[in-house]
């Protein structure tokens, strides 16, 4: 708590306006915030106990701005737990955003589609998750300022910006499908045998990131909208990649303008 504090007290005396939507850029998305007027920009390594992005595709600076017609605050990298970061660490962010007024989390990530439907390229609006990371962010003593002890995790993903993004799809002809997350701790990109167990679970796309966040976000009221690029497929095995990180970011650079319009005309709409 004193952390939380001690970040948002020393943020908030950088910035004049209210901020009220947060968005988290993943693997490759970077280049949303050439669409940012930017207000202010602080790389990570300058704000107090923040964690520091290690990872290719994740540039590591927070930026206060307008996007949409809305003031925003857009973490350009995200934390993972593969890093070595706790989920206390991997989440702290969020617990800022919370103190300095945000009251929407946009999400995106890079995943690998387990859906026959899906191509890669393709976008997934995410409305439900497995949660498989092996600890959980609320472990611990529980904070009754920051939530309650046991968040109800229905309708985690805001059901009416899920039909907003989807309506902003349908009239763009941008191919978008929804679905399932799980997300798994990495860094290793998943077996054959687990891609084909996770689509036996009812997931569609995997990943290394989000659940954490949603989670927090979702304990502390917080209505979240979360949107994954599929830029492999590890499921059905016939149209199965042979993935790397490069491959990964590549095809995310390629969907990134597609994710680019949902974002900024479903944050014009809320």
């Amino acid at each position: 708590m004193e952390k939380i504090k001690e970040t948002s007290d020393f943020l908030k005396k950088k910035i004049s306006k209210e901020y009220k939507h947060g968005i988290i850029l993943g693997s490759g998305l970077g280049n949303l915030t050439k669409e940012i007027k930017i207000d202010l920009e602080l790389p990570y390594g300058e704000i107090p106990n923040f964690p520091v992005s290690t990872v290719p595709g994740h540039k590591g600076s927070l930026i206060f701005g307008e996007l949409g017609r809305k003031n925003v605050v857009a973490l350009n990298g995200r934390f993972h737990y593969y890093e070595g970061y706790s989920m206390t660490e991997v989440t702290f962010p969020i617990r800022v955003m919370k103190f300095l007024g945000m009251e929407t989390l946009l999400i995106s990530n890079a995943s690998g589609g387990m859906n026959a439907d899906f191509e890669v390229g393709d976008l997934m609006i995410i409305t439900d998750h497995i949660y498989l990371q092996p600890e959980h962010p609320l472990r611990g003593k529980n904070y009754n300022e920051l939530g309650p002890r046991f968040p109800n995790m229905n309708n985690a993903y805001n059901p009416h910006m899920i039909r907003k993004a989807e309506a902003i799809a349908l009239e763009n002809n941008i191919t978008c499908h929804t679905g399932v997350y799980a997300g798994l701790q990495g860094p290793t990109f998943e077996t054959p045998a687990e891609y084909k167990m996770l689509h036996i679970l009812g997931a569609d796309a995997v990943g290394m990131s989000t659940t954490p966040e949603v989670v927090v976000a979702r304990h502390m009221g917080m209505e979240v909208f979360a949107i994954s690029v599929i830029s492999d497929m590890g499921y059905p095995f016939e149209k199965a990649d042979k993935v790397t990180h490069e491959f990964v970011l590549k095809k995310a650079a390629e969907a990134e303008p597609k994710m680019r319009k949902i974002i900024v005309e479903l944050l014009q709409q809320i």
